[in-house]
């Protein structure tokens, strides 16, 4: 948590030492029952409410570094391990949590965190409480489900998976080994999509007819030419479960990492934007409308084969939403019957602008109230509640998005069940609902 400003400057200097001291406490605490089983502390799942997580990181390329600084800035974790294929993007992980942690505990020679070219290994380990997931689309999955079966608790990235089977795999393990899991969905944790989303509920802009969403658009299949192998990179391990392919440093660029990784342009490894920034737009749709327990009944592709958007799917109660570019970037436009309701990362605007500063109704329905993603996820470790983008959240969201994908590529109008989670009258589609995956690999 960060300090609170006051307005004694030696005041925030005495904040900042005692948070210090604090902290340097904690960790050689820590460090000195590290040996006693966490059972012994007592506590939901063994934790007792003031002892710290600790954590593996896997997957650490260009977006580890941004997510792994917001948990290592919570006071209450402690990141033990980290994992990736690439042996360079690792160790300089390493670095900057052992930086972190050298500068809070003033301890110039900590090195504490271990790293892994296999995240069996770090999964495998009884210290750790909870893994972070920062992979490949592709590989969210399968390292997910096998560490909710280790007992452990666990945050993925966005999108939740990258097949409807595969997210109600994650949900299932989940359940059934009473851990919590949370989507790295954090415009959750963002007060005015909150807001926006609490007065779409509410009724502020009337009756809900029609909504657009303006995100990228399908991905194709991966036709990039083959390059050489850097010798720092498991590339075999990178491709893991997806159809094997030479590398290409747009799928996974060298360090220093310049541009962000274009793997999920292609099918095989992501969804392109309808995936990426569905996965948090989409998201907001369902949040709103309150759907976040099933999903759209009908998906209707655009009337141009080939097009990237106009793309309709529709709900159980009529509500339209369409895929298409409003002009205002990556964004959702909500239509009600007495106004409209517009909301991005970069505005939030309403036709009664008045509206964007109301105070809701002691009678209104409130939604799930977080203003930190990553620290809502630690508090319901230690609570055993689900958090704000639990597990289901995640997969309905996704399965949005994969069956918008599906209904882009087949082209014909699909009916989705949302209950049975299956197409009616439509083989094909239902077979497109998972993936078969390269030997050796399971989900399981």
């Amino acid at each position: 948590m960060r300090d609170k400003t006051t307005k004694s400057g030696d005041t925030v200097t005495q904040n900042k030492s005692t948070r210090r001291e604090f902290i340097k406490q904690s960790f050689l605490g820590l460090a000195s029952i590290s040996i006693v089983p966490s059972y012994v502390l007592g506590g939901a799942c063994g934790k007792a409410p003031s002892d710290k997580i600790t954590m593996g990181f896997i997957g650490t390329g260009k977006q580890s570094f941004g997510l792994g600084s917001s948990f290592l800035n919570l006071d209450d974790i402690k990141m033990i391990a980290a994992c990736d294929v690439d042996s360079v993007k690792v160790g300089k992980f390493k670095e900057m949590v052992n930086k972190h942690y050298a500068e809070v505990t003033e301890n110039p020679s900590y090195d504490s965190c271990e790293v892994y070219s296999e995240y069996n290994d770090l999964i495998a380990r009884d210290d750790i409480d909870a893994v972070i997931i920062c992979l490949p689309d592709h590989w969210h999955a399968i390292p997910a489900v096998q560490a909710l079966k280790l007992g452990k608790d666990v945050y993925c990235e966005k999108p939740l998976s990258h097949t409807i089977e595969e997210g109600r795999a994650m949900v299932n393990a989940t359940r059934s080994n009473k851990r919590v899991f949370q989507t790295g969905s954090m415009q959750r944790s963002w007060g005015n999509f909150r807001k926006a989303c609490e007065l779409v509920r509410n009724g502020y802009i009337g009756e809900v007819k029609t909504v657009q969403v303006n995100v990228g658009g399908p991905p194709i299949p991966c036709d990039l030419p083959d390059q050489a192998i850097p010798d720092t990179i498991n590339w075999d391990k990178w491709i893991g479960p997806a159809p094997y392919r030479g590398y290409h440093d747009i799928l996974s660029p060298p360090y220093p990492i310049e541009i962000w990784p274009r793997w999920r342009n292609y099918t095989e490894f992501g969804g392109g934007g309808v995936t990426d920034w569905g996965a948090h737009m989409f998201d907001i749709v369902q949040w709103a409308l309150g759907k976040d327990d099933s999903g759209p009944v009908t998906f209707i592709p655009p009337s141009t084969k080939g097009s990237d958007r106009g793309l309709k799917f529709i709900y159980d109660n009529g509500i339209e939403v369409t895929h298409e570019d409003f002009g205002r970037g990556f964004a959702v436009r909500f239509h009600g019957t007495e106004g409209t309701l517009d909301i991005s990362r970069d505005f939030f605007e309403t036709s009664d602008p008045s509206l964007v500063d109301k105070e809701l109704s002691s009678s209104d329905t409130k939604l799930y109230y977080s203003d930190n993603h990553y620290q809502d996820f630690i508090d319901c470790i230690k609570s055993r509640k689900k958090p704000v983008a639990d597990v289901e959240i995640g997969h309905r969201t996704a399965s949005v998005c994969n069956i918008a994908n599906i209904t882009y590529q087949l082209g014909r109008t699909l009916n989705w069940d949302p209950v049975k989670e299956e197409f009616k009258n439509d083989l094909e589609a239902n077979e497109l609902r998972g993936k078969e995956y390269r030997e050796p690999y399971v989900l399981s």
